[in-house]
C-alpha cells in the first residue's frame, strides 16, 4: 500500500486507551473491510459467554467449576458474598504478612528474612517469575529465587545463589499439593534447611487448596502461614491470586496498582462491542491470521528487557488454554496457536531473518514501551540515545516485515510499572477467553496435561518393577539381563525398559551395563 493509505489505515484501526496509556495497532494485519461484519455473530456469542463466565456460570464442565480470575481484581463481581469476603480478606492477610516480614515481626529468629525461595511449577512459578523480572529493582525488600522444575542440577544451581538459608523464607505453591515437581523441590529444600540445623516450618509458607495434601503438611509442620488457592482459579490465570500476590508483596512490589491495572483493562474490554475493545480485536486478529485454525504462530516481540519473560508467560496462557483436541460439541478440531519469542532487538540478531524471508507461517506482536529509562538520557551519538536505536529497530522491523507480506500487531505502553503489567495480563486473559469462544472450545481445562502426568506415573512405577527384577536376578544367579528379558519379566514395553535402565545406570554406581553396538544386546546387572 502507498504510505498515505497506510497512515489512514493506522488512524482507522488504532485503539487508544488514553486513560491507561495503552494503544493497540492492528493496521498491519491485512484483513479486508468486510472481515468484522463477517465475524459479528461469533463476536456477539463470545461477548455473551464472557458475561456468563464473569457472572459465575460453570465454565469448566469437566470439573464442575466456575472460572473466576476476573473477580480477583474486582471482588464485587463475585457471585456470592462469601467469595467476595474471601478474596478481600486473603488480600488483606497477604498485605499484613508481607508488612510483618519486612518489619521483622515475622522471622525465623533474631534476623529479618532477606530472601524468598519460591517452589512451584507452571502457572505457580511462571507468573511470579514474570512479575519479579518485570518490576524488580535493587531496592526490593526481599530477593526472589525459584525452583520451578524437578531438575536436581537446577536445584543445586538455585541454592548456590542463596547466601544464607537462615535468612530465607520458602513459599511452596501447589493447589492440590500432589504436584510431584513441587513436592520434590520442597523435600530437597527441607533437607537442606535441616542439614543446617534449621526448622523448615519456621521458614515455610504454603499457597494451596484448603484441605489439600500440602495444606495438611503445612499445618502439621507448624508453617508460618497458609494462603488459599481456589478451585475456580486456574494455574495459568492465578497470578492475581495468592500465587502471585504473596511473592509480589514480599518482594515489596505494589500489589494494589497491579490489581488496579487489571481492573481498569477489564472495564475497558468488558464492553460488548467490537469497536474499541482491544481484547476482542486481539482475538479477532488471531482468528484472521490463522483462519480460525491456528495456522500461523504468534511471535511476541517485547522491546524492553523487563518484559523478556512476557512471551514465555503468554506461551503458557495461550497454548494451554487454546491447545485442545475437541470443541465444545465433542468434534475433533485440534485447535491451538503456537507462541514463541524473546525480546527486541535481540531477536533481530537471532530469528528475524527467517521472519522476514523464511516460511510465512506466523504473525508478530510488537510490544513497545515508550519511555526509555527513569534516569537522564545518555547520547551514544550526537542527539541519539540507545533508546532511540531501540525504537528505530522496532519500527524498522515492523515495516520490513509488512513490506515482505508478514502481518503484525503493535501494543504500545507508556512505561513498565505494576499498573501497566496488570493491564497487559488482563488484556491477554480476556483475549484468550474471547478467542476460545470464537472457535468454540473450552479454554479452562487441560486434559493433555493430565495425560502427561499419568504417563509419567506409569514410567516411575515401571522403574520400581525393573529395580525389583534386577534385585531378583542378583539374588538368583547374578546373570546380566537384556532390556527384552526385563520387559518380559515386568510385562512392559522393551523401549520403556531400555530408557529406565539407562537412567538408572547414569545415576547409580552399583548398576553395571555393557555397551555393545545394538540396544537390544546391552545387558544390565546389579553389582
Amino acid at each position: 500500500m502507498p504510505a498515505q493509505s497506510l497512515w489512514e489505515r493506522y488512524q482507522a484501526h488504532l485503539v487508544r486507551y488514553n486513560d491507561l496509556g495503552i494503544w493497540l495497532d492492528i493496521s498491519r494485519m491485512r484483513f479486508d473491510d468486510g472481515f468484522f461484519a463477517q465475524m459479528t455473530g461469533k463476536a456477539e456469542e463470545a461477548f455473551a459467554r464472557m458475561q456468563e463466565l464473569e457472572a459465575g456460570s460453570i465454565a469448566n464442565p469437566d470439573e464442575n467449576r466456575m472460572v473466576g480470575h476476573y473477580w480477583l481484581r474486582n471482588p464485587k463481581l463475585a457471585p456470592t458474598s462469601d467469595l467476595r469476603d474471601e478474596i478481600e480478606s486473603t488480600r488483606e492477610h497477604i498485605r499484613q504478612f508481607a508488612a510483618d516480614v519486612h518489619s521483622g515481626k515475622v522471622s525465623a529468629g533474631s534476623v529479618k528474612f532477606t530472601d524468598v525461595l519460591l517452589i512451584g511449577i507452571g502457572g505457580s512459578a511462571l507468573g511470579p517469575q514474570f512479575i519479579a523480572e518485570a518490576l524488580g529493582t535493587k531496592a526490593d525488600a526481599l530477593k526472589l529465587h525459584f525452583l520451578d522444575n524437578t531438575d536436581p542440577d537446577g536445584f543445586d544451581k538455585t541454592f548456590a545463589t542463596i547466601a544464607r538459608l537462615s535468612n530465607t523464607l520458602t513459599v511452596v505453591i501447589s493447589k492440590s499439593g500432589g504436584t510431584k515437581e513441587t513436592r520434590n523441590g520442597m523435600l530437597e529444600a527441607q533437607a537442606r534447611y535441616e542439614a543446617q540445623g534449621l526448622n523448615f516450618g519456621k521458614h515455610a509458607v504454603a499457597v494451596t487448596g484448603v484441605g489439600s495434601e500440602l495444606d495438611k503438611v503445612a499445618e502439621k509442620g507448624g508453617w508460618l502461614r497458609r494462603f488459599p488457592m481456589w478451585d475456580w482459579v486456574g494455574g495459568r490465570t492465578s497470578v492475581m491470586s495468592a500465587v502471585g500476590l504473596v511473592p509480589m508483596a514480599l518482594q515489596g512490589l505494589d500489589i494494589d496498582q497491579f490489581l488496579a491495572g487489571a481492573a481498569a483493562m477489564d472495564a475497558r474490554t468488558r464492553v460488548g462491542k467490537t469497536s474499541g475493545n482491544a481484547a476482542m480485536l486481539l482475538a479477532l486478529m488471531w482468528y484472521f491470521a490463522g483462519d480460525g485454525k491456528g495456522r500461523k504462530d504468534m511471535v511476541i516481540l517485547p522491546y524492553k528487557d523487563r518484559l523478556v519473560l512476557f512471551s514465555k508467560y503468554l506461551q503458557q496462557l495461550v497454548m494451554e488454554s487454546l491447545g485442545k483436541e475437541r470443541d465444545l460439541a465433542g468434534n475433533v478440531v485440534h485447535q491451538g496457536i503456537a507462541v514463541y519469542g524473546n525480546k527486541g532487538s535481540t531477536d533481530q540478531h537471532a530469528y528475524v531473518q527467517q521472519l522476514r524471508e523464511g516460511v510465512p507461517n506466523f504473525f508478530a506482536t510488537f510490544i513497545e514501551v515508550r519511555k526509555d529509562r527513569d534516569g537522564a538520557p545518555f547520547e551514544v551519538e550526537p542527539g541519539v540515545t540507545a533508546g532511540d536505536y531501540l525504537q528505530g529497530f522496532l519500527r524498522g522491523t515492523r515495516s520490513a516485515l509488512y513490506e515482505n507480506g508478514r502481518d503484525s500487531i503493535t501494543i504500545s505502553v507508556p512505561h513498565v510499572d505494576a499498573f501497566i503489567v496488570g493491564a497487559l495480563v488482563a488484556l491477554y486473559e480476556r483475549a484468550v477467553g474471547f478467542y476460545a469462544s470464537l472457535v468454540n472450545i473450552n479454554a479452562y481445562h487441560q486434559p493433555g496435561v493430565e495425560a502427561g502426568k499419568k504417563a509419567a506415573a506409569r514410567i516411575l512405577a515401571l522403574q520400581g518393577k525393573v529395580r525389583a527384577a534386577l534385585e531378583g536376578a542378583k539374588a538368583a544367579d547374578g546373570a546380566p539381563m537384556t532390556p527384552a528379558q526385563l520387559a518380559a519379566e515386568t510385562d512392559s514395553d522393551p523401549e520403556d525398559v531400555f530408557h529406565v535402565l539407562n537412567h538408572l545406570a547414569a545415576n547409580s554406581s552399583n548398576l553395571e551395563r555393557s555397551e555393545p553396538a545394538s540396544p537390544s544386546q546391552e545387558t544390565f546387572r546389579l553389582r
